[in-house]
């Protein structure tokens, strides 16, 4: 379970405080979440905290009962959290193949690393021995740093906006790469969208605005008031 307590979190821009997250408590114990809201709301930035890429300003986080607050990305990494950037990083010089392996934590054999590949709809062979540079198109990237988190099979994994570049590779097949991912490892899964067919698989629902907490509840709770552009949401949701 993971539990955020009264996390906050400011910038100094100009020699002026700015605070982007403000004071915000929740739990998290669900199969899947959806965290949404208008852009710039603090979505992006919430889910950077809960990795370790962030520090925050005020308040505590906590995993399965145990106080991550002050750890690094690398030991969270540890404890069992996963991170898929919107914009997946590329690494010159490493296989698709070293990727994988080196998510799964141990020597596999090609036909194991193959075998992610092609549950995120990618052939293989023509993506196991390639590396991870400007050759790759966005979705390509986005797919294969999908097959990496779903090769590490951690108890919490995050994804921001994974629906980005994916336009060739059918929603209902996303989808079906998260469930099998639940299936594995028994974790949660935070996806961070604005599509409702990714809304409308979420046990819970999240909504931010300005940094703040604005709406949590179930999806039957939340969305409705989304959908006829509820306070501060105007637009929030796409529709693919």
């Amino acid at each position: 379970m993971l539990e955020l307590k009264n996390v906050s979190y400011e910038v100094n821009d100009e020699n002026v405080n700015k605070e982007i997250i403000k004071n915000i408590s929740f739990t998290i114990d669900e199969r899947f979440v959806a965290i949404t809201g208008p852009n710039g709301g603090g979505k992006s930035t919430l889910a950077k905290i809960i990795a370790g890429i962030l520090t925050p300003t005020e308040g505590r986080i906590f995993l399965d009962g145990k106080d991550i607050t002050d750890l690094s990305i690398t030991e969270r990494a540890k404890n069992g959290i996963s991170f898929a950037f919107q914009q997946p990083v590329r690494f010159k010089g490493i296989t698709v193949k070293d990727l994988i392996t080196f998510a799964v934590g141990h020597s596999i054999t090609t036909t194991e690393a193959c075998s992610y590949l092609s549950e995120v709809g990618l052939c293989a062979k023509d993506y196991i021995n390639r590396e991870l540079n400007a050759s790759l198109s966005g979705g390509e990237a986005k797919r294969i740093e999908i097959a990496m988190t779903m090769a590490r099979g951690t108890s919490l994994s995050i994804f921001d906006e994974p629906e980005a570049g994916i336009d060739l590779w059918s929603f209902q097949s996303l989808i079906k790469v998260f469930e099998m991912m639940h299936e594995k490892s028994g974790g949660s899964i935070i996806i961070i969208s604005h599509q409702e067919r990714i809304l409308n698989i979420a046990d819970k629902v999240i909504v931010l605005a300005n940094g703040e907490l604005v709406n949590i509840g179930s999806k039957d709770e939340v969305l409705p008031g989304l959908l006829v552009d509820g306070p501060g949401c105007e637009k929030l949701i796409s529709k693919m």
